[in-house]
């Protein structure tokens, strides 16, 4: 959520039961347009909270002019005060896909890394190395964007050099396009679209239609799509990361998506549906 419209933003998603006090969102927002300034970043996004058992990490991301490219996270654990996050690389991520259970709240928590079994350890054999919590926030952060961070078709064109832009001439999705998932796509890198056939792919829009669509995520089912307050607003929620809330005002340029959540996939649902 674009911090210059934070307490707007907020108000449309309230029925996911995403509720911060007016305090806690003048202080986002302030804090935020500091950190945009401060970073020197083109534009800067809410993109959630994570709470754990002890406290809760506030998220943040700053972007530059390639809107697909790397992205710059902080976090806070008060709203105001910002650090930087490390980018995920392969080694975070593989350091930390082992590790589950609820956060703590406590960036320097250390989880012992689950190199083997309790079962297989000696008695003998010494704690394996630790993992400090914030990487497994990179990791997590990483990983809900990758699998349920969406965008509306058209919002965003990929340039012949490759950058990806905001699309100015983006007016919003009618209603009847707004309650489909083929309406939406993945922002990320696409996988399902290179193993297209040409045939497949004469029909899109490489300016707009370059990246995967939600229509054939796996599990199916795994979106919820409601449209709320008389049609003037479609709201879809990720049963896969519950807690992660996307919307779109039909017909008009607004849209985004936030996560309010533990932090924790729900691995069940293929058996839940």
């Amino acid at each position: 959520m674009d911090a210059e419209t934070l307490p707007y933003a907020l108000d449309l998603v309230a029925s996911s039961g995403i509720c911060l006090s007016p305090e806690k969102r003048a202080a986002l927002r302030n804090s935020l347009l500091l950190v945009r300034r401060d970073y020197r970043f083109e534009q800067v996004r809410l993109w959630g909270r994570i709470q754990g058992i002890r406290g809760a990490y506030y998220i943040a991301e700053g972007l530059g002019p390639d809107r697909a490219g790397i992205r710059s996270r902080l976090y806070s654990l008060n709203g105001v005060d910002w650090s930087l996050l490390p980018p995920p690389s392969e080694e975070i991520i593989a350091l930390t896909a082992g590790l589950k259970g609820r956060f703590q709240g406590d960036p320097s928590y250390e989880y012992e890394f689950p190199e083997k079994k309790e079962a297989e350890r000696s008695y003998e054999e010494e704690i394996g190395p630790l993992v400090k919590e914030e990487l497994r926030l990179v990791a997590t952060i990483h990983q809900i964007d990758q699998e349920v961070g969406i965008v509306p078709r058209g919002a965003y064109v990929k340039s012949p050099l490759g950058p990806v832009h905001v699309n100015r001439s983006f007016e919003g999705l009618s209603l009847t396009e707004a309650k489909k998932l083929s309406s939406y796509f993945h922002f990320t890198e696409p996988v399902k679209l290179k193993n297209k056939t040409l045939l497949e792919k004469a029909d899109l829009d490489p300016a707009i239609d370059f990246l995967d669509s939600l229509e054939h995520d796996i599990p199916k089912g795994s979106w919820s799509i409601q449209v709320e307050r008389g049609g003037r607003i479609v709201v879809l929620r990720s049963l896969l990361w519950p807690g992660l809330t996307f919307y779109h005002v039909p017909n008009t340029k607004q849209h985004g998506y936030i996560y309010f959540g533990n932090g924790e996939k729900n691995i069940d649902l293929p058996f839940m549906l």
